[in-house]
């Protein structure tokens, strides 16, 4: 595993925020009355709700004394509600050596946008206040126990002192051996890259292999860009992060145009300003109504690009480029052209390799040829 860094860009009121507001409010009366619901870990702060206000505080801020693996989720996603009651147990479990950060992807876009979230459920850790590996759909507990295990070794390595939470039973600690875990707590394979996200695929976090291989030039020192024997990061990065870091989308984006005009070729700052573009739209939209001008008018093209960027920011990657990919099929001249283009722009936010936007590129040459 090896850390990168990553920022929140700020706050962004929409619409689904109410209605994850009020399924805390309504979690928070059912724990609070005799007999409630809600898991051990809830009650003792081991398992907590974050949103885009709070998460430099909870997430960023006390990862850097305590683990923090986050549980990117949604009301609607059925492998998510399999998944997020064997997270909760194991934080329970675990006694405090970390804790579980709940985030709704729905309710919170902007930040599912500076994560990229690509499909959920979505579990990454932070340690140090930097991003580090994780996995996509719902694992069996075993293999997850096994994931966390890895996570909690990377922490002492980077120095962080854990509480001493229970020892993991001979039970576990069998499974965790069938499945492949060494005695030095790394696994012995990842899954491979034809894995389907639904079985647990590794989410798209650099560097988890190199940072188990020592001889990995990525894979000696401390978290990337700061540890030896790796380069410094560019000025324009650094700049861009600090913008992002105060809220200032128009100065990261400065940044990162700056670095495209020096570099054109180069990824993470077309990447990086696309992800700055795309927040900066999502946060003048009007949920409601863009969801509800979508569907009245279909051949709206600016209505549906609206919406694709919306499903975007909220890890719905699929339905944004079919929803454009429909939109391109449908029209022609220079709406298509809109279409067309603002899907090739949604490309950029993610890997060139990734295997949706492989998928869509096909389907819109398929269209345009």
């Amino acid at each position: 595993m090896q850390p990168r860094d990553f920022s929140l860009y700020g706050a962004v009121d929409l619409g689904a925020r109410q209605a994850a507001a009020q399924r805390r409010q309504q979690a928070a009366q059912a724990q609070s009355q005799p007999g409630g619901g809600g898991s051990a870990g809830a009650a003792d702060g081991t398992v907590i709700d974050v949103t885009e206000e709070t998460f430099n505080i909870d997430v960023v801020e006390r990862s850097r004394t305590t683990p923090v693996i986050m549980d990117l989720w949604a009301e609607w996603c059925g492998p998510c509600k399999q998944l997020s009651p064997v997270l909760e147990k194991l934080a329970a479990e675990a006694g405090g050596q970390w804790i579980l950060a709940k985030v709704d992807v729905d309710a919170n876009p902007q930040l599912s946008a500076a994560l990229q979230v690509q499909s959920i459920p979505m579990v990454v850790a932070v340690l140090g206040g930097q991003l580090v590996d994780g996995f996509l759909g719902a694992m069996p507990e075993a293999q997850v126990r096994q994931w966390i295990d890895q996570v909690l070794e990377v922490a002492e390595n980077m120095g962080m002192q854990l509480a001493n939470g229970p020892a993991q039973d001979s039970a576990a600690q069998d499974s965790a051996a069938r499945d492949g875990l060494a005695r030095d707590g790394t696994a012995r394979d990842e899954p491979g890259q034809d894995e389907p996200a639904g079985a647990g695929a590794r989410a798209g976090v650099p560097g988890a292999r190199a940072a188990r291989d020592p001889q990995h030039p990525r894979g000696r020192g401390g978290p990337a860009g700061y540890g030896p024997g790796v380069p410094p990061m560019p000025a324009a990065y650094a700049e861009a992060r600090a913008a992002m870091e105060r809220g200032d989308l128009d100065t990261a984006a400065k940044a990162f145009e700056q670095e495209l005009a020096a570099n054109p070729s180069d990824p993470i700052a077309r990447s990086g300003l696309a992800q700055v573009n795309l927040i900066r739209r999502v946060s003048g939209y009007d949920q409601a109504r863009a969801r509800r001008d979508a569907a009245e008018r279909p051949g709206d093209v600016e209505a549906q690009v609206r919406v694709a960027d919306l499903e975007l920011a909220s890890g719905r990657i699929e339905e944004a480029f079919n929803r454009l990919l429909g939109a391109v099929r449908r029209t022609s001249g220079d709406e298509r052209e809109q279409a067309r283009a603002h899907l090739v722009g949604l490309f950029e936010i993610l890997p060139p390799n990734d295997p949706q936007v492989k998928k869509a590129r096909s389907a819109l040459s398929a269209l345009l040829f």
